[in-house]
Protein backbone atom coordinates (compact mmCIF):
# COMPACT_ATOMS: atom_id res chain seq x y z
CA UNK A 1 0.00 0.00 0.00
CA UNK A 2 1.39 3.36 -1.04
CA UNK A 3 1.18 6.00 1.68
CA UNK A 4 1.19 9.79 1.43
CA UNK A 5 4.75 9.64 2.80
CA UNK A 6 5.77 7.27 -0.01
CA UNK A 7 4.29 9.59 -2.63
CA UNK A 8 6.12 12.58 -1.13
CA UNK A 9 9.37 10.62 -0.95
CA UNK A 10 9.13 9.75 -4.65
CA UNK A 11 8.56 13.43 -5.51
CA UNK A 12 11.50 14.44 -3.32
CA UNK A 13 13.70 11.81 -4.93
CA UNK A 14 12.71 12.93 -8.44
CA UNK A 15 13.45 16.55 -7.54
CA UNK A 16 16.84 15.75 -6.01
CA UNK A 17 17.79 13.53 -8.95
CA UNK A 18 17.13 16.46 -11.29
CA UNK A 19 18.53 19.27 -9.17
CA UNK A 20 20.80 17.89 -6.48
CA UNK A 21 20.52 18.48 -2.76
CA UNK A 22 23.02 21.27 -2.16
CA UNK A 23 21.52 23.52 0.49
CA UNK A 24 17.89 23.28 -0.65
CA UNK A 25 15.61 24.21 2.23
CA UNK A 26 12.42 22.32 3.03
CA UNK A 27 10.43 25.40 1.97
CA UNK A 28 12.15 25.54 -1.42
CA UNK A 29 11.83 21.81 -1.89
CA UNK A 30 8.15 21.85 -0.93
CA UNK A 31 7.38 24.66 -3.36
CA UNK A 32 9.08 22.73 -6.16
CA UNK A 33 7.25 19.46 -5.55
CA UNK A 34 3.80 20.93 -4.92
CA UNK A 35 3.44 20.54 -1.17
CA UNK A 36 4.10 22.54 1.98
CA UNK A 37 7.16 22.44 4.17
CA UNK A 38 4.80 21.51 7.04
CA UNK A 39 3.88 18.30 5.22
CA UNK A 40 7.54 17.45 4.77
CA UNK A 41 8.15 18.07 8.48
CA UNK A 42 5.05 16.03 9.39
CA UNK A 43 6.20 13.03 7.36
CA UNK A 44 9.97 13.25 7.86
CA UNK A 45 10.64 15.46 10.89
CA UNK A 46 13.54 17.49 9.53
CA UNK A 47 15.68 18.02 6.45
CA UNK A 48 18.29 15.60 7.82
CA UNK A 49 15.69 12.89 8.44
CA UNK A 50 14.27 13.48 4.96
CA UNK A 51 17.70 12.99 3.41
CA UNK A 52 18.21 9.88 5.53
CA UNK A 53 14.88 8.57 4.20
CA UNK A 54 16.09 9.28 0.64
CA UNK A 55 19.30 7.31 1.23
CA UNK A 56 17.39 4.45 2.86
CA UNK A 57 14.92 4.37 -0.03
CA UNK A 58 17.69 4.19 -2.63
CA UNK A 59 19.50 1.40 -0.75
CA UNK A 60 16.30 -0.57 -0.19
CA UNK A 61 15.28 -0.33 -3.83
CA UNK A 62 18.70 -1.42 -5.07
CA UNK A 63 18.95 -4.28 -2.58
CA UNK A 64 15.57 -5.66 -3.66
CA UNK A 65 16.73 -5.70 -7.29
CA UNK A 66 20.08 -7.25 -6.36
CA UNK A 67 18.40 -10.04 -4.39
CA UNK A 68 16.00 -10.85 -7.23
CA UNK A 69 18.89 -11.07 -9.68
CA UNK A 70 21.03 -13.08 -7.29
CA UNK A 71 18.19 -15.57 -6.84
CA UNK A 72 17.85 -15.86 -10.60
CA UNK A 73 21.61 -16.48 -11.06
CA UNK A 74 22.54 -18.72 -8.13
CA UNK A 75 25.03 -20.68 -10.21
CA UNK A 76 26.82 -17.60 -11.58
CA UNK A 77 26.96 -14.65 -9.17
CA UNK A 78 29.00 -12.66 -11.68
CA UNK A 79 26.16 -12.87 -14.19
CA UNK A 80 23.69 -11.68 -11.54
CA UNK A 81 26.07 -8.84 -10.72
CA UNK A 82 26.37 -8.02 -14.44
CA UNK A 83 22.59 -7.86 -14.79
CA UNK A 84 22.49 -5.58 -11.72
CA UNK A 85 25.17 -3.41 -13.33
CA UNK A 86 22.99 -3.08 -16.43
CA UNK A 87 20.11 -1.83 -14.28
CA UNK A 88 22.42 0.66 -12.55
CA UNK A 89 23.55 1.94 -15.96
CA UNK A 90 19.96 2.29 -17.13
CA UNK A 91 19.01 4.12 -13.93
CA UNK A 92 22.30 6.00 -13.54
CA UNK A 93 20.60 9.39 -13.28
CA UNK A 94 20.27 8.73 -9.53
CA UNK A 95 24.05 8.35 -9.12
CA UNK A 96 24.97 12.05 -8.87
CA UNK A 97 22.52 12.24 -5.96
CA UNK A 98 24.05 9.15 -4.37
CA UNK A 99 27.56 10.59 -4.77
CA UNK A 100 26.48 13.98 -3.40
CA UNK A 101 24.85 12.40 -0.35
CA UNK A 102 27.76 10.00 0.17
CA UNK A 103 30.24 12.90 0.14
CA UNK A 104 28.22 14.57 2.89
CA UNK A 105 28.06 11.24 4.76
CA UNK A 106 31.86 11.02 4.64
CA UNK A 107 31.91 14.37 6.42
CA UNK A 108 29.60 13.14 9.17
CA UNK A 109 26.10 13.86 7.84
CA UNK A 110 23.30 12.20 9.84
CA UNK A 111 22.69 9.66 7.06
CA UNK A 112 26.25 8.35 7.34
CA UNK A 113 25.06 5.23 9.16
CA UNK A 114 22.56 4.53 6.38
CA UNK A 115 25.43 4.49 3.88
CA UNK A 116 27.52 2.25 6.13
CA UNK A 117 24.67 -0.19 6.60
CA UNK A 118 23.79 -0.19 2.91
CA UNK A 119 27.37 -0.84 1.85
CA UNK A 120 27.78 -3.57 4.47
CA UNK A 121 24.58 -5.20 3.26
CA UNK A 122 25.86 -5.23 -0.34
CA UNK A 123 29.07 -6.91 0.76
CA UNK A 124 27.26 -9.40 3.00
CA UNK A 125 24.74 -10.40 0.34
CA UNK A 126 27.30 -10.66 -2.44
CA UNK A 127 29.65 -12.61 -0.17
CA UNK A 128 26.87 -15.03 0.73
CA UNK A 129 26.06 -15.60 -2.95
CA UNK A 130 29.71 -16.13 -3.80
CA UNK A 131 30.12 -18.66 -0.99
CA UNK A 132 27.07 -20.51 -2.32
CA UNK A 133 28.79 -20.58 -5.73
CA UNK A 134 31.86 -22.23 -4.17
CA UNK A 135 34.13 -19.29 -3.32
CA UNK A 136 36.00 -19.57 -0.01
CA UNK A 137 34.54 -17.34 2.73
CA UNK A 138 37.57 -15.06 3.13
CA UNK A 139 37.92 -14.69 -0.65
CA UNK A 140 34.18 -14.08 -1.06
CA UNK A 141 34.20 -11.01 1.17
CA UNK A 142 37.24 -9.52 -0.56
CA UNK A 143 35.70 -10.25 -3.94
CA UNK A 144 32.39 -8.67 -2.90
CA UNK A 145 34.18 -5.52 -1.68
CA UNK A 146 36.17 -5.40 -4.91
CA UNK A 147 33.00 -5.61 -6.99
CA UNK A 148 31.22 -2.93 -4.95
CA UNK A 149 34.20 -0.56 -5.15
CA UNK A 150 34.78 -1.24 -8.85
CA UNK A 151 31.14 -0.70 -9.75
CA UNK A 152 31.07 2.54 -7.77
CA UNK A 153 34.13 3.76 -9.65
CA UNK A 154 32.68 2.76 -13.01
CA UNK A 155 29.43 4.57 -12.18
CA UNK A 156 31.42 7.66 -11.23
CA UNK A 157 33.25 7.56 -14.57
CA UNK A 158 30.04 6.86 -16.47
CA UNK A 159 28.32 9.91 -14.99
CA UNK A 160 31.36 12.10 -15.68
CA UNK A 161 32.10 10.91 -19.21
CA UNK A 162 28.82 9.48 -20.48
CA UNK A 163 30.80 6.65 -22.07
CA UNK A 164 28.58 3.60 -21.50
CA UNK A 165 30.77 1.32 -23.63
CA UNK A 166 33.86 2.12 -21.57
CA UNK A 167 31.98 1.65 -18.30
CA UNK A 168 30.57 -1.67 -19.49
CA UNK A 169 34.02 -2.85 -20.58
CA UNK A 170 35.50 -1.84 -17.22
CA UNK A 171 32.89 -3.70 -15.21
CA UNK A 172 33.00 -6.77 -17.45
CA UNK A 173 36.80 -6.87 -17.10
CA UNK A 174 36.47 -6.53 -13.32
CA UNK A 175 34.03 -9.44 -13.10
CA UNK A 176 35.95 -11.61 -15.55
CA UNK A 177 39.31 -11.01 -13.86
CA UNK A 178 38.05 -11.67 -10.35
CA UNK A 179 35.55 -14.48 -11.01
CA UNK A 180 36.71 -16.41 -14.07
CA UNK A 181 33.55 -18.49 -14.44
CA UNK A 182 31.48 -15.42 -15.33
CA UNK A 183 30.08 -15.23 -18.83
CA UNK A 184 31.35 -12.64 -21.29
Amino acid sequence: MTTARDVLLEKVLDYFIGHGVRDVSLRTLAANIGTSHRMLIYHFGSREKLLTAVVDHIWHSQHEILEELADAHLDDPAEGAWQFWQILVRDSAVMPLVFELSAAAMQGAPWRESFRQGAALYVERLSRRLITAGVAKDRAEVLARTWVAGVRGALWELRLTGDVDAANATVRALFDSTFPTSTG
